[in-house]
């Protein structure tokens, strides 16, 4: 019988990268990594808001530095890319976190621009990100990708064809990049939110939420950031080293049920 294999379930010394960090899941995220001793780059178009996860990180004795960045930018992205590595000695994990909300009818006149804005945000920036760091990740030992795309990508609901597309297309870059890479031992997954308490949910009234959260979901509540942040630590250590190409639903049981 072969010797058991400790692998290691710590993301100590290594470095993240998380866009859309200023808040929500991508905040919970940072935390959640510089608690277990990650280096982590907080990244988000809200300058003012990445430097105050930053600073919350670094009073509690964490790693992080805050950088602006506009995701639908491709040179804006090689430049903090490139600028987290060098500061930090390395990139080893990515988590593609931006995303906007998009609700606009396919005959409304500004479905265009709110098509182009939401596939440039939620899916065209995630592989310009990859291909900025893949230099770095092939360089790290544990060299980890973690997609966050939505519920939107498994069902759809009215008036969100824009958000739905991205998300899809997400899920199936996810599956793509992780045949592609997954030779060199870079994982690729993808994580799909339901109800979750963020900013883009702020404006539901917590009556609608109780109403939709019991009706649609087999836990009966929304799910708070820091649960999806987890599932994101998890995908991450060095210890989920076999698990790639997966798309896995973090919603409450919301594609589980039926009625």
């Amino acid at each position: 019988m072969s010797e058991f294999k400790r692998l290691s379930r710590s993301v100590k010394g290594l470095t993240v990268l998380v866009t859309g960090a200023a808040s929500g899941m991508g905040r919970a995220t940072a935390q959640l990594f510089a608690a277990e001793g990650a280096n982590v780059a907080v990244t988000d178009y809200d300058e003012q808001g990445a430097l105050a996860v930053a600073e919350e990180i670094a009073a509690s004795g964490g790693s992080a530095k805050a950088w602006k960045l506009d995701v639908a930018d491709g040179t804006e992205i090689r430049r903090v890319v490139n600028d987290a590595a060098a500061h930090f000695a390395g990139l080893d994990i990515v988590v593609n976190n931006a995303g906007i909300s998009v609700r606009v009818a396919i005959d409304d006149e500004a479905y265009e621009d709110a098509w182009a804005r939401g596939i440039a945000v939620m899916l065209t920036a995630h592989p310009r990100i990859i291909r900025a760091a893949l230099p770095y990740l092939r360089k790290s030992k544990s060299p980890r990708i973690v997609n966050i795309a939505s519920t939107e990508a498994l069902g759809a609901t009215a008036l969100h064809s824009p958000y739905s597309a991205a998300k899809g297309g997400v899920a199936s870059l996810t599956r793509s990049l992780a045949v592609e890479l997954g030779r060199e031992g870079v994982t690729v997954n993808c994580i799909c939110p339901g109800p979750i308490r963020t900013g883009i949910t702020d404006h539901i009234s917590e009556e609608h939420k109780t109403i939709y959260a019991k009706r649609r979901t087999a836990l009966g509540r929304y799910g708070d950031p820091e649960e999806v942040a987890h599932m994101t630590l998890s995908l991450c250590l060095p210890a989920a080293s076999f698990l790639t190409g997966a798309v896995i639903p973090v919603d409450g049981g919301l594609m589980a049920r039926n009625a």
